[in-house]
């Protein structure tokens, strides 16, 4: 009987209809996540003057919203391994968009410190969203798609500056942190119509379920799946030790096909990946890559936040000039709509 893979019902079906509203849904997901971000750039000099804290604190508002982020983004990954990304897509929304409106309701500097944390441990599930779009897309096409998408996160830091721009020369910053969680929230009535990964079904031997799904992108980009019933390639463990180059630890091995009857390992796929990553032939690229990742964030969202504290700094300056603060005012969005582009080369 013939068989077919996720990968090669994906190549037949192509890049259609389908894809295009998967990437409209995860790229509104990513906007919400970048206006969150962006947003650090403009509250902090305002809660600052409201409530007259130390620069210090007001560099720990931001702080916290990424010390969140770092365990939002291993804990949603967790939560879409084991759970299903539509699941990881739910909460991860929910958590960020709740929290979002209530930090607009803060008491205090300590109350909205907490809460912005929160915020960030939901924003750390934004790349459950280019995941989610990324198993949906064949193979080939993975590398362009993925620089298209990355187009939302620039689209969402130059609405935020626009929205700053509007919101704070009329209203308080508390509004400017109600409307910011506003796209996060306009997810969610979508939500009834999102696909769960093929993939990840295939994974959880859930192979009728991702047939079905497959049939579903087939109908939608009017095209035919490969003939036969569909099959799932596991991975088998890899002696390292004995594999000569990175090349042949990162070709795929496929061990027995799985179908509707076959058990599933309980072994967990993540610890897997992490030990496959950082084994030894393939422990340099992968720190390599980390740092450049690293690097790479380190330096746009530096420039990213750093804008607003160069322009209260030139205010501050010039104190004594009273046109000099609508002037500057305006150089800040000014000067945060340039650093935001660079969110496209990153």
């Amino acid at each position: 009987m013939e068989t077919y893979t996720t990968d090669s019902a994906l190549a037949a079906v192509g890049f259609g209809k389908f894809q295009a509203l998967i990437l409209v849904y995860a790229g509104m997901g990513w906007v919400a996540e970048s206006m969150e971000v962006m947003l650090l750039s403009f509250v902090g000099p305002l809660v600052r003057e409201e409530w007259n804290i130390s620069p210090q604190d007001e560099s720990l508002l931001s702080s916290v919203v990424f010390c969140g982020m770092l365990i939002g983004a291993c804990g949603w990954g967790f939560v879409s391994d084991k759970y299903g990304r539509r699941t990881g897509l739910l909460f991860s929304t929910l958590f960020t968009t709740g929290m979002g409106f209530i930090s607009a309701l803060s008491p205090n500097y300590l109350c909205l410190m907490a809460l912005r944390f929160l915020v960030g441990v939901g924003v750390g599930g934004g790349h459950v969203f280019s995941s989610w779009f990324l198993e949906f897309v064949p193979a080939q096409n993975r590398g362009t798609w993925m620089i298209i998408f990355s187009l939302f996160w620039t689209l969402g830091t130059v609405l935020e500056a626009s929205l700053a721009w509007v919101v704070i020369s009329v209203l308080s910053w508390r509004w400017l942190l109600a409307f910011t969680a506003l796209p996060c929230f306009l997810l969610l009535p979508f939500f009834g119509t999102t696909p769960e990964s093929p993939r990840y079904l295939c994974a959880q031997n859930k192979l009728s379920d991702a047939t079905l799904v497959l049939e579903r992108i087939a109908k939608t980009n009017q095209a035919a799946l490969p003939p036969g019933i569909l099959t799932y390639h596991r991975e088998r463990e890899v002696d390292h030790s004995a594999v000569t180059s990175e090349i042949d630890d990162l070709l795929p091995v496929r061990e027995k096909e799985c179908t509707d009857d076959d058990a599933m390992s309980s072994k967990s796929g993540s610890v897997a990946a992490l030990r496959s990553l950082l084994s030894r032939n393939l422990r340099r690229s992968t720190l390599l890559l980390w740092f450049a990742f690293y690097a790479n964030s380190f330096a746009y969202y530096g420039l990213v936040l750093l804008s607003s504290q160069l322009s209260d700094a030139n205010r501050s300056c010039a104190s004594g000039l009273r046109y000099v603060k609508s002037e500057q005012d305006a150089s800040l969005y000014k000067d945060t709509f340039i650093t935001s582009l660079a969110g496209t080369i990153q």
